[in-house]
């Protein structure tokens, strides 16, 4: 049995599923517990990986065809609370909210469908992702005691601390922080551009 890491939980929910089978059954094998959503979850449990489903984890259903899945306290509340402040352990402790230590998202393939042919207003708004953003967001502000992960290309870094210290550097959840930042504006600055230049009229859509 591999050693067990400082981080107990994670919540993995990506559209890019580059890397995300062997980077999940390395977090499995440190025993870390996976919860996960829809087609990620999916993909997890074919490839043999335990996954807690987050309907299951919040008591929820996912409901509005996918809209509403990770809008939830246990989600956000798990992500959120400061570790070490007495209130929010305790308030965490009554509403049945565990701590969420990793948030590995990637969000809706907005500018990928929008760069599409004939592509319809209607398929680019529901490629615009609400609680994708809004969980990256409240990881990369609780970088203190949450790890944050946007771009496959860092699951080896994050591999790497783990076998080596068996943690995450700070250092290291500061860099991935800014960089979720960055991704999410970036996302939100396409989405605004794009739908200016079509309420604007500066673009045809179907």
């Amino acid at each position: 049995m591999m050693k067990q890491t400082a981080i107990e939980r994670a919540l993995i929910s990506v559209s890019d599923k580059k890397g995300i089978v062997a980077f999940a059954k390395r977090l499995a094998a440190w025993e870390i517990e996976i919860v996960s959503t829809g087609g990620t979850a999916k993909l997890l449990k074919t490839e043999g990986v335990n996954v807690v489903p987050v309907d299951s984890y919040t008591g929820h259903p996912e409901i509005m065809d996918g809209r509403v899945k990770t809008l939830h306290p246990r989600v956000h509340g798990g992500i959120l609370a400061i570790r070490d402040n007495a209130l929010h352990r305790e308030q965490m402790r009554k509403n049945g909210i565990k701590p969420i230590d990793m948030v590995v998202v990637n969000l809706y393939p907005f500018v990928q469908t929008i760069a599409r042919p004939g592509v319809s207003i209607a398929e680019a708004i529901e490629n615009i992702d609400i609680g994708g953003p809004a969980m990256v967001r409240s990881a990369a502000k609780n970088h203190t005691f949450v790890t944050v992960i946007v771009d496959p290309a860092d699951y080896s870094v994050i591999t790497g601390e783990l076998e080596i210290k068996g943690e995450v550097s700070i250092e290291t959840r500061r860099m991935l922080a800014a960089k979720a930042f960055a991704h999410t504006a970036a996302y939100d600055a396409a989405i605004a551009g794009y739908l200016s230049d079509v309420f604007s009229g500066r673009k045809n859509t179907p």
